[in-house]
């Protein structure tokens, strides 16, 4: 779904609030959202701070008639040749359109991008801007202008003007992506992951091999030979930040599920390639993240430069509807690659296309007992897969910082960090000359790599932290004594 600014978004069991920079969509859930007048405060915050929600009035979900409530506006039944209409509110600034119930069903997302369209065509003075989800359509509305109850009955009014059932037809171009299977920056980002966040993860040391298990499937090769095999269309534009496509296999026979990072990655390399539930990402830039990565891509995001696959005013790469293919490279080429793409020195295979809804369902019914047999294998190892972590001792959170300003024991000067992190890495150990500036340890906080520097010339008398400890702000790292030359 569509990610309202302000959301409060729970990435497995770390909630973040989404800010006007956060990704447009995704698929963890937004219980909440914080009112439009309180943003302001959260502009305010800083490591350390503690904040308590309290619901606004008017907020409260006092059932209605027709099954209706403060969060839930509206639901339609199922009709002949309709899906279901919910729509709910998504703060005080959103409507969330979700049609037919919620699973993957290429038809439910069709209709939302025609309900889209006929929004668009319009016109609707107030309307900020409309984001497809998977199953639903966010539309995001300037309430001054535009009331939410207003809103809700031109989105019923367009909604109930949709064809009853039939043919959709949409462009959908063949995108040809180059993948470095594996690729070093990809295994980067899971060795920092079990270094600084969660050693030992079911996902880890590898990813490919936790998606293999969870299939059902005989070899990583397999889960490898699905992948390249694949089409896949894509769905949304937004997951995880700029232009980043959230993409499924056309082929139900080629849609490998996994689980998401628990807690979440907080670095992930730009374009990185990942699974998570049945949907396959690009990532757009460097970022936090929990699909479970394959490799590495071209840049999908061009904010710089103009080039044939970039043109004026979209430095997005994918089209809603676009159907990726990869083809096979070595993490060297693929550095040829990225940087011919970012520059428009190297041109990617596009092919025009089309994509039919009554082809696809005609191909559906073709191959249904092999699909049913390949989902039921599926779940079989899925169902496997969480019996064994049942059986396993829970997992613990890393215990809780130290209090700011916790001493590291000894004299000297303590070099401390400057925020709540995660330490990635100690550059010193005792004993060590160092100079005013030098890199002592690298801190690894959500989106960002932290570096601690020396304060001044001198040797390295304790060091009170290891790779993966979590530390507060305040919180001592080193301490420093002078070198016996006189510094």
């Amino acid at each position: 779904c569509a990610y309202a600014v302000g959301a409060v978004d729970f990435t497995g069991d770390m909630p973040v609030v989404l800010g006007p920079d956060g990704p447009s969509l995704g698929g963890f859930v937004c219980p909440v959202t914080v009112a439009g007048r309180d943003l302001w405060k959260l502009g305010q915050l800083s490591p350390g701070d503690a904040v308590r929600f309290r619901l606004a009035p008017g907020a409260r979900a006092r059932p209605r008639a027709g099954g209706a409530s403060a969060a839930v506006l509206e639901r339609r039944p199922e009709g002949e040749g309709r899906p279901e209409v919910v729509v709910r509110r998504s703060g005080d600034a959103n409507l969330l359109v979700e049609l037919g119930p919620p699973v993957l069903d290429i038809g439910v997302r069709l209709r939302i991008h025609a309900l889209m369209t006929a929004l668009e065509g319009r016109g609707v003075p107030g309307v900020i801007d409309l984001t497809p989800g998977i199953r639903s359509l966010q539309v995001h509305v300037d309430p001054d202008r535009l009331p939410l109850a207003r809103a809700l009955e031109i989105v019923l009014e367009e909604e109930d003007g949709l064809p009853v059932g039939g043919d959709i037809t949409v462009p959908s171009r063949i995108v040809n992506l180059p993948l470095s299977w594996e690729d070093e920056a990809a295994l980067l980002a899971v060795e920092r992951y079990m270094s600084s966040v969660r050693p030992d993860a079911p996902w880890c040391p590898s990813n490919t091999e936790f998606i293999r298990r969870v299939n059902g499937l005989g070899s990583v090769d397999e889960v490898r030979e699905i992948v390249f095999g694949a089409d896949y269309l894509v769905l949304g534009l937004g997951d995880v930040y700029l232009g980043a496509p959230v993409a499924t296999p056309v082929d139900p026979r080629h849609r490998l599920v996994t689980t998401k990072y628990n807690p979440a990655r907080t670095w992930t390399p730009e374009n990185a390639v990942g699974i998570g539930g049945a949907y396959m990402c690009v990532y757009g830039m460097e970022g936090p993240g929990g699909y479970q990565l394959v490799g590495r891509t071209v840049p999908v995001w061009n904010t710089h430069r103009t080039t044939p696959e970039f043109p004026p005013g979209t430095p997005w790469l994918l089209r809603f509807f676009d159907r990726i293919r990869f083809f096979p490279v070595t993490s060297r080429e693929l550095e040829g690659w990225r940087a011919g793409v970012r520059d428009g020195t190297r041109r990617l295979d596009i092919a025009a296309g089309e994509f039919s809804l009554a082809a696809h369902e005609a191909f559906l019914a073709g191959i249904r007992p092999e699909a049913a047999a390949f989902r039921e294998r599926q779940q079989a190892a899925f169902r496997a897969e969480r019996e064994r972590w049942e059986a396993e001792p829970p997992w613990d959170d890393p215990a809780p910082a130290p209090t700011p300003g916790a001493a590291a024991g000894g004299a000297g000067e303590p070099v401390t960090a400057h925020l709540a992190a995660n330490v990635w890495r100690m550059a010193v150990a005792p004993g060590d000359a160092v100079r005013a500036g030098d890199v002592v340890a690298v801190l690894e906080a959500m989106k960002m790599e932290i570096t601690v520097t020396a304060p001044r010339d001198g040797r390295v008398a304790s060091v009170a932290c290891a790779p993966g400890d979590l530390v507060g702000p305040g919180q001592v790292l080193v301490t420093l004594e002078d070198d016996g030359g006189g510094r």
